[in-house]
């Protein structure tokens, strides 16, 4: 399919006040009959334009003066409404045009799905949102890779807790053994410095002569790396990554049902050093489910370690270990182990696990264990565990570019966060 210039009587008008923001400007023209379905010069829709944008209310606006939210968008139809606000994270955008009818496994050119774009740039509230419409959580984006397995290699836990939750790679499924893969994915990569990865595998496309520029964004449980080339400062290609590997693994053995020791669970906590991030909330997590004797004669030991980390993971996971139904199996030698690290803490980690897990228990005897680090300045966490304190900010930052399609088939640059790009509104091919 083809979509030739419809701009012009009133169309141009249309792009410049959806470009503009201008929600008055585009009623009016819509009022006086300016199609819905306009396009520009280079045969992208107003309703691509609008969906890539993250105007959400334009594109029900759109939507009801006869927009086809099937429709795809460029010269070549090559690029859906969908897919764009799925790259995009903009996941009210995605669900009005779910809403409206658009095909939640609709594949744009080179084979990209709106799941698949949403998974490989990490938005996993994206995600949800087109499996509750009815997305395949098993259909294979570009390359025939599974959505399960892009969610790993990136590294995201929010975007592979989503996929499980909504069957993907369910044992009895045609896709039976994509858990095995994504969790092999995940370890290849908990070793890997992430930056050198993504430095390396753009410097290997694109050749040298470049400026690199790293960032790092704490986002989603994670941080997120990205590594630009810039040439005379400007962004000529880009990679990211989040840093979630040991969590991934974490949550897929747990799926697998594989008894992850508790040394290695701990070793992938203690590496991300943050009680706030999902490498360590996860481990946390696992061994609090497996709530055995082992578990605990294991943490008791890491209660008299010199070093406070261990000692403040040892006390997270005695705050729940094996509880249950109301039951708190190893209360009776927790709490006393946690009275005692609460007498000798001074360190801001340590304190916040010692005061949390005495909470869960409630027990009045460990009272004033819980009142001497009144006015501590660590950093509160509330009652449920080391996850319930993580701050939730929203959307990310919008970044300078993004997962570097273009070696998977297609390059992003231009239109804001879809191709955290470089150049203008309009889309553009690397």
């Amino acid at each position: 399919m083809t979509n030739e210039p419809t701009a012009g009587a009133g169309g141009d008008e249309l792009f410049a006040a959806l470009g503009g923001g201008a929600a008055d400007t585009v009623v009016r023209l819509l009022r006086a009959g300016v199609s819905a379905e306009s396009t520009d010069g280079d045969g992208e829709t107003i309703l691509y334009r609008a969906a890539v944008s993250d105007e959400p209310g334009l594109v029900r606006l759109l939507l009801t003066a006869g927009a086809d939210p099937r429709r795809a968008s460029g010269r070549d139809g090559g690029d859906l409404p969908l897919c764009g606000a799925a790259c995009g994270g903009h996941t009210e955008v995605v669900r009005a045009l779910l809403a409206a009818g658009a095909p939640p496994d609709g594949r744009e050119e080179f084979g990209f799905t709106a799941v698949a774009w949403a998974v490989v740039q990490g938005f996993a509230d994206t995600v949800e949102a087109l499996l509750e419409y009815g997305a395949d959580p098993d259909l294979p984006g570009p390359g025939g890779e599974p959505p399960l397995l892009l969610a790993a290699r990136r590294g995201s836990a929010p975007a592979v807790r989503v996929l499980l939750r909504y069957g993907a790679g369910a044992p009895d499924g045609v896709y039976a053994r994509t858990r095995d893969a994504a969790l092999a994915e995940a370890r290849r990569w908990l070793t890997r410095d992430v930056e050198q990865e993504l430095r390396a595998g753009l410097l290997s496309a694109y050749g040298d002569g470049y400026e690199t520029v790293v960032r790092r964004i704490e986002e989603d449980g994670s941080e997120t790396v990205v590594v630009e080339l810039l040439r005379d400062g400007v962004p000529v290609a880009g990679r990211e990554q989040q840093t979630g590997h040991a969590a991934v693994a974490t949550i897929l053995e747990t799926e697998l049902g594989i008894p992850t020791p508790y040394e290695e669970l701990a070793a992938r906590a203690l590496r991300c050093g943050d009680p706030g991030r999902d490498d360590w909330t996860e481990s946390v997590s696992a061994l609090w489910r497996r709530g055995d004797e082992e578990t605990f004669q294991a943490a008791a030991a890491w209660c008299a370690s010199d070093e406070p980390l261990r000692r403040a993971f040892a006390a997270d996971v005695l705050a729940r270990l094996g509880a249950a139904d109301g039951e708190t199996p190893f209360a009776a030698r927790a709490v006393p182990l946690l009275r005692e690290l609460s007498r000798r803490a001074v360190e801001p980690e340590l304190v916040r696990a010692v005061v949390v897990a005495l909470g869960q228990y409630g027990d009045p005897a460990a009272l004033p264990e819980i009142l001497r680090h009144t006015g501590h300045p660590f950093r509160g966490t509330a009652p449920g565990g080391p996850r319930a304190d993580r701050a939730r900010t929203g959307r990310r930052p919008r970044r300078a570019l993004g997962a570097d399609a273009a070696e998977q088939g297609r390059g992003r640059v231009g239109q804001g966060p879809r191709g955290r790009g470089t150049g203008g509104p309009g889309r553009g091919h690397a």
